[in-house]
């Protein structure tokens, strides 16, 4: 079957007297629900295995044999080390954020990969949702980091003042219109990736598949990758100061 059709939840409608179908987006709904559990249940398991270890060692120095906290532990590295080179050390008060909001489109995109489940991310209301906080996030950070009236001047920063007044609402839209553009990067790029995925493998269900899920993998991980780059640089927009 090609990923992204649907059986778990697919004939639940039918049941009930709805058109098969129906549930489409409700699946999608209800996988990011517990994908999102999932993942915060393994960060508390984490956080709860380093907090009663008397010692350290294995977790600093973890074994040959790969497991899952030392995949998530090479992982989390990684990115920390990405997000330093773009934010700086200093920052590092916004990795549980950016690193929260990549593994989870990460496993979202890659979740759409494995026959009988939707992808998540080909969804736009869970986008939204996803561009939404971010949104939210980074402007709270600008105005942590500058004051209310500080951040607000980034949006005609460097213009005269007889100028000001056309640039700041072209400004605010601007930013606005970040919630629409992580939205349909997203949307867009998982989506033709599953069509394209799908179609090969329908027509050709032997060998070429296996191709077309390599980069499909692939995919998956520039699209997070993508999103949370973008999250970063604007937090990094809304938190410098007017000077720099």
């Amino acid at each position: 079957m090609a990923a992204g059709h649907y059986t778990f939840f697919h004939n639940v409608p039918s049941l009930f007297g709805f058109p098969e179908g129906f549930f489409a987006e409700g699946e999608k709904f209800i996988l990011a629900t517990a994908l999102a559990a999932i993942l915060i249940a393994i960060g508390a398991k984490a956080t709860s295995l380093i907090r009663r270890s008397k010692d350290l060692t294995p977790l600093v120095v973890p074994p040959r044999r790969l497991t899952l906290f030392n995949f998530f532990d090479v992982m989390v590295e990684s990115f920390a080390k990405f997000q330093d080179s773009l934010l700086g050390p200093e920052n590092r008060h916004y990795l549980p954020f950016t690193c929260s909001v990549f593994l989870f489109i990460l496993f979202s995109n890659l979740l759409g990969l494995v026959p009988g489940f939707p992808a998540i991310t080909t969804t736009v209301w869970i986008n939204v949702g996803m561009a939404v906080v971010v949104f939210v996030y980074f402007n709270l950070q600008g105005v942590k980091a500058n004051g209310l009236f500080g951040y607000l001047k980034h949006f005609g920063a460097g213009t005269p003042l007889w100028i000001a007044w056309m640039v700041f609402p072209i400004e605010i839209i601007s930013t606005l219109l970040r919630i629409l553009t992580l939205n349909l990067r997203l949307y867009w790029n998982i989506s033709a990736d599953h069509m394209v995925l799908g179609t090969f493998t329908e027509m050709v269900p032997f060998l070429l598949p296996v191709v077309f899920y390599a980069f499909g993998t692939f995919v998956c991980f520039m699209q997070a990758f993508v999103f949370t780059t973008l999250t970063m640089v604007y937090i990094l927009l809304a938190t410098q100061h007017e000077e720099h």
